[in-house]
């Protein structure tokens, strides 16, 4: 007998399938959009806007297809967006150049998966995305071509050339970012304040336009949450400090565990003129923390960063 399931129906069964899928590919998501743009933030931020725009197109989607190699490709496509609106590509194939005469090398002589992983930063877009995801994450040739638009041929040629490179990137090569002394000091002063719950004194360091996202909870103006008030009510010991991640000043929250203060998340602060304009905080993400490496502290009575494990150094 032929059963007809409405449009309603079928929609809620396919939005059942997308949060089930979400949610078991959800932290490998993340770690491929962070390595794609060489920050876990950036990554997060990036995954965010491709489940967005997947649920948008959800009413599109055929139903004969696998959804999680569909939202993976949107969430490349957001990262390929990402790294063109940058300039990633122009500054990648300048810094790292390599003849394509030269022998490509082979993913066991570029030492191992998470060295590939950081290394590939220096690529440009198309080379960085096959070598992640055939050498670190395992796609088969054919899988690879379907994700990055592309055919098997392009895809080895992709390859050859991202791996070649590979071999000429000094190790411990790692992202930087322009200094800006007055989002040190206004970082600085912003951890103080929080830390003393002087939540007066901080919102003078605040517009009054100011926009809050706590990434998989709430995007708004500040003024409407209880963003604040969350943070005074939590009965975990916690505290404030600043940390440098993927060359970026932000800062990390810090909770108590048995014997030491270990960082549990990352809040990202933006400034316009002399104030702060936006806060996003990543506490209700936690793959975020889990692949992030906080390398260094900020000293700021130097104005510079002091080069030490952020997890041994609170």
């Amino acid at each position: 007998m032929e059963v007809n399931v409405s449009p309603t129906g079928r929609f809620e069964a396919r939005y059942l399938a997308f949060l089930e899928t979400v949610a078991q590919r959800r932290p490998k998501l993340h770690r491929y959009c962070a390595r794609m743009t060489g920050s876990v933030l950036d990554g997060e931020d990036v995954v965010q806007d491709a489940l967005f725009e997947a649920y948008r197109k959800l009413d599109q989607f055929d139903d004969n297809r696998s959804l999680s190699p569909w939202i993976f490709r949107i969430a490349h496509n957001r990262c390929i967006d990402f790294l063109r609106s940058r300039g990633v590509r122009n500054a990648a194939e300048a810094n790292v150049t390599a003849p394509d005469s030269v022998p490509a090398a082979e993913p066991a002589t570029l030492g191992i998966r998470p060295a590939i992983e950081h290394l590939v930063v220096a690529l440009p877009p198309k080379e960085r995305a096959c070598v992640l995801l055939k050498d670190v994450f395992d796609y088969s040739l054919e899988e690879v071509a379907e994700l990055v638009d592309s055919t098997i041929g392009g895809v080895k040629a992709a390859l050859k050339r991202g791996r070649t490179k590979l071999t000429a990137v000094p190790a411990g090569t790692k992202p930087s970012r322009t200094a800006n002394p007055e989002l040190t000091r206004l970082l600085d002063l912003y951890v103080e304040r929080f830390n003393c719950q002087d939540w007066d004194g901080l919102r003078e360091l605040i517009s009054a336009d100011a926009q809050l996202r706590v990434a998989d909870a709430f995007e708004g103006p500040l003024a409407d949450a209880p963003y604040f008030r969350n943070y005074a009510r939590l009965s975990i010991p916690w505290k404030l400090s600043l940390c440098e991640l993927d060359g970026e000043p932000v800062v990390v929250v810090l909770r108590r565990g048995a014997d030491t203060w270990a960082p549990h998340s990352y809040v990202r602060i933006q400034i316009a003129g002399q104030q702060i304009d936006r806060i996003v905080d990543y506490s209700h993400c936690p793959w975020v923390a889990s692949l992030a490496e906080p390398v260094a502290i900020a000293d700021v009575t130097r104005g510079q960063y002091v080069s030490r494990n952020a997890r041994d150094s609170y």
